[in-house]
């Protein structure tokens, strides 16, 4: 049956790899108010466990995905609706539920990750979406762009998402040999001169973020907005700590705490990704790439490149967003930034786009528009 006013729960999507997620456990119980937003279940990946949160409001009728079950990507695992909707309603929706098909052509749409022979080297990207409204995605320090798995398939809804491995990260070139802000924002308009990217929304996260205010600086007439999360170059503190820890863990012993720093809930640290991460400092050439970058952008122990009066000047949207319990960079120098909208996010630390996803994608897309 057809009724709008019944809203499926099914497994997502997060990330191009997944294909199935584990539902661990129900926040919510039958008959309980579901407003947007709220969270409803956790859901553990082989990357990542994440909570899912509500696009619709209503009322949580039926809970049919077991705890601790395994289900693939789609599937009904529950169901919101009116609280005016008949039970029968109800029981023919989930009986007659099918899992959607994947859309024409999204199997044959070529390989999950894409790669781009670039000024600077060969760099990993995905692209999802075909909206001409185009999103630039640019991780942080270490990270990847697998550190927007709850990101961008969502933001794809209304726009061409594209995420990409900085130079010395991920499966990109692990060249550096401009291992400053500056040199990662002239990778980022290289990547963007190979893909053909005229104009973009950037989206930057910690020194991505540093990165992206660069871009604008260097750039200006190739940014639409800018998206600010917990971002670089707003201030000289640092987590030097959380840095150095990072570059010089070698066992799961020692990386698995620095990991947990950038959480407000260090339980969502997976053994897969600290396994994936030590697999990832393994690779030739990234110890070196990382000890580059840290002597190039934290200098003295310190952010060496101050970037706010790039950002006053930006003539662009910008919409600075802080996890309230980030220990990475201090929560003040977003407070601090103005002639800017800005968004704190409770019960998320430096990494929001991963910990309150829901909220962090509402915020993006209303900046972004589409």
């Amino acid at each position: 049956m057809s009724d709008n006013r019944i809203i499926p729960i099914v497994m997502p999507k997060w990330g191009l790899s997944m294909s199935e997620g584990k539902l661990t456990s129900w926040l919510m119980k039958d008959g309980d108010k579901v407003t947007i937003g709220d969270q409803i279940l956790e859901v553990e990946t082989d990357k990542i466990a994440g909570t899912v949160e509500a696009s619709d409001a209503g009322i949580l009728r039926r809970r049919i995905g077991q705890e601790d079950t395994v289900y693939p990507i789609k599937t009904l695992i529950g169901v919101v609706a009116d609280p005016d909707v008949p039970d029968a309603d109800i029981d023919v929706f989930v009986s007659s539920y099918v899992v959607p098909a994947a859309e024409e052509g999204e199997e044959e749409a070529g390989p999950r990750y894409e790669f781009a022979d670039t000024a600077v080297g060969r760099l990993r990207y995905t692209k999802r979406g075909t909206a001409d409204n185009a999103v630039l995605l640019i991780h942080g320090f270490g990270g990847d762009l697998d550190n927007w798995l709850f990101n961008a398939e969502a933001l794809s809804e209304n726009a061409t998402v594209y995420a990409l491995d900085l130079p010395g990260h991920g499966q990109s070139t692990k060249s550096v040999p401009e291992p400053t802000v500056a040199g990662l924002a002239k990778a980022v308009l290289a990547f963007m001169d190979t893909v053909k990217i005229d104009k973009a929304h950037l989206v930057g996260h910690s020194l991505g973020g540093g990165v992206a205010i660069e871009v604008a600086r260097e750039a200006k007439g190739r940014v639409k907005s800018l998206t600010l999360i917990n971002s670089a170059g707003l201030g000289p503190d640092i987590n030097m700590d959380y840095i150095d820890g990072f570059i010089s863990s070698t066992s799961r012993r020692d990386l698995k705490p620095a990991l947990e720093n950038l959480f407000a809930d260090g339980s969502l640290v997976s053994r897969q990704m600290v396994d994936d991460l030590l697999k990832y400092k393994r690779l030739d050439g990234v110890g070196d790439a990382l000890t580059a970058l840290r002597e190039g952008i934290f200098t003295n122990g310190k952010q060496a490149t101050n970037l706010s009066n790039a950002l006053k000047s930006a003539g662009v949207p910008v919409l600075v967003i802080a996890g309230a319990e980030d220990k990475i960079i201090p929560l003040a120098h977003a407070k601090g930034v103005t002639g800017a909208k800005v968004e704190v996010i409770e019960g998320a630390g430096h990494m929001p786009q991963m910990e309150q996803a829901g909220k962090v994608n509402a915020l993006i897309k209303a900046q972004v528009g589409g």
